[in-house]
């Protein structure tokens, strides 16, 4: 069910997306007079079709995976006198220009519009407070106290600890970073350097803020089971709702560390606390329908205190003016951690494909309409910086020969042309390819 939710919410996801961005190309050729054929959602066999007055017609095709604008060109059709001033090909170095960026503009719009709605609505936080510092970390170095909240990082402000990992994790590769902080209630703020010189991070596997050592307030975890599932490993074993699992020492084990042991899908020794009595058990993992070593059990949830929780949210024009702002603080986010893939400050190893796009959809989705929309806005701002990118395939290459037949007067030549979008091609399938293995990895 898991998988199916995943796979309904990232095709939601990406066609809407991909009708923002396809709009985007539309809109503006019909502005500049450019007759448009077909305007379609997905590629492949169409499967539902109309069409307008102006006879563009609008389809749905098979492979949801995609779209795409196709508009009157003399280059590839042949056009009758009477309809050429309509054909793309035919509009000015500035009207083709337009065209083709409104696409990569109108997910930038898109993300805008939708943290408008979520600020003004109001999405649920947890204030970005430090609950404990681990020994001999980059914290503990810069000597930062526990209980303490995170006001800014290099000093743009962060509201939540989605924001302070995103602007935590640009500062990969470089030697330090400043943090203002403030005592948990106080409004006396200090600041602290902290040295990232060696600091290397895994994003798949830690956020960046526990990599440098600040352990945050949160949802916490108790091993007493609040749910033993039927017929499960934990069943067979005889584990029962209540019951609390220490670790060989008889100490809380946590459940971080239970869930390695799991995973390893090697028989686990247990010490097992019920009605005050200690005694030894052992499960064996079993896998599920995903494939993944499971034990069936969930341990219990203790809700964060009132006191650390928040809600971002603002009056009309304080949301526009916050919504605007964090999509430019997306975008740039976006780009710097691009070039820290070039530079190889970035592993590349954490380029993520659609599986991981479609895990994130999923999860985003099952907790809320709000959280959905927050994940289709960062997916609409990547798609927007992915699509500007100088490749001739993707929207980026069609502007650089724009530009370079502004500079020339007249348009680089076919020949060029095609052959620089066989390599295009060529390396965006590589790229695509690589992000697919490193989802397969992660599996």
């Amino acid at each position: 069910m898991s998988f199916l939710w995943s796979l309904g919410s990232f095709l939601i996801a990406i066609s809407v997306l991909v009708a923002v961005h396809e709009y985007g190309h539309f809109w503006a050729a019909r502005k500049c007079g450019v007759k448009v054929h077909r305007f379609s959602i997905g590629f492949g066999k169409v499967i539902w079709q109309r069409k307008d007055k102006q006879g563009t017609e609008f389809a749905l095709s098979m492979i949801p995976l995609g779209g795409y604008v196709k508009m009157l060109d003399s280059r590839a059709e042949s056009v009758s006198p009477l309809l050429k001033p309509q054909a793309f090909d035919q509009k000015s170095v500035l009207q083709r220009a337009f065209i083709i960026a409104a696409g990569p503009l109108a997910n930038f719009l898109f993300a805008i519009v939708a943290y408008w709605i979520i600020y003004s609505v109001g999405i649920p936080s947890i204030k970005p407070v430090i609950e404990q510092i681990t020994p001999n970390s980059i914290a503990a170095q810069a000597h930062i106290e526990p209980h303490s909240q995170i006001v800014a990082i290099d000093g743009k402000n962060a509201d939540d600890w989605e924001t302070i990992n995103m602007l935590l994790a640009t500062k990969l590769g470089d030697t330090q970073v400043e943090m203002t902080l403030s005592p948990f209630g106080s409004n006396v703020t200090y600041d602290k350097q902290l040295d990232l010189s060696g600091w290397t991070f895994e994003p798949e596997k830690e956020s960046a803020f526990e990599s440098l050592g600040m352990v945050p307030v949160r949802t916490k975890v108790e091993m007493t089971l609040s749910k033993v599932v039927e017929n499960s490993p934990a069943q067979k074993a005889g584990l029962k709702v209540g019951d609390k699992i220490l670790s060989e020492n008889l100490t809380a084990l946590l459940w971080q560390d239970f869930v390695k042991l799991v995973e390893q899908g090697q028989p686990i020794s247990l010490k097992i606390e019920r009605d005050g009595n200690v005694f030894d058990k052992t499960i064996q993992p079993e896998k599920n329908k995903e494939n993944r070593w499971f034990v069936g059990v969930s341990p219990t949830f203790l809700n964060v205190g009132e006191q650390y929780r928040t809600e971002l949210k603002y009056g009309i024009l304080d949301s526009l003016s916050k919504s605007v702002e964090k999509t430019v603080q997306l975008s740039w986010l976006t780009i710097k951690v691009i070039g820290k893939l070039f530079t190889g400050d970035l592993a590349l190893n954490n380029l993520s494909g659609p599986i991981s796009i479609a895990k994130g959809a999923g999860a985003s989705s099952s907790i809320g309409v709000v959280y959905f929309l927050s994940f289709m806005a960062l997916i609409s701002v990547n798609l927007g910086i992915m699509n500007l990118f100088p490749l001739p395939v993707l929207d980026g290459g069609h502007l650089v020969f724009l530009a370079a037949e502004g500079i020339k007067g007249k348009p680089v030549s076919e020949r060029v042309q095609n052959l620089s979008y066989r390599i295009g091609a060529a390396l965006l399938f590589a790229l695509m390819a690589f992000a697919l293995f490193n989802d397969f990895l992660r599996l």
